[in-house]
């Protein structure tokens, strides 16, 4: 399960779709190639999410999770 406590690290090998759902909510989640390090709600506080919209960022990055595995 995805939390706001998830690594960019283990969410980008978890969900690959996570990397372009992040770049359109303007969340850098990679950097030549890499994974940026730290969680995904450090990478959302960067950029000023507030608590809401991150639990909808977790809420979506779950829903994209459970639909790759059908």
């Amino acid at each position: 399960m995805i939390t706001k406590e998830t690594t960019i690290e283990e969410l980008v090998e978890e969900v690959p779709g996570a990397v372009t759902y992040l770049m359109e909510q303007h969340i850098r989640c990679i950097r030549c190639g890499e994974p940026i390090w730290g969680t995904l709600e450090e990478a959302a506080r960067e950029k000023g999410y507030d608590d809401v919209r991150i639990q909808k960022f977790v809420d979506d990055l779950n829903a994209m999770k459970k639909e790759q595995a059908v």
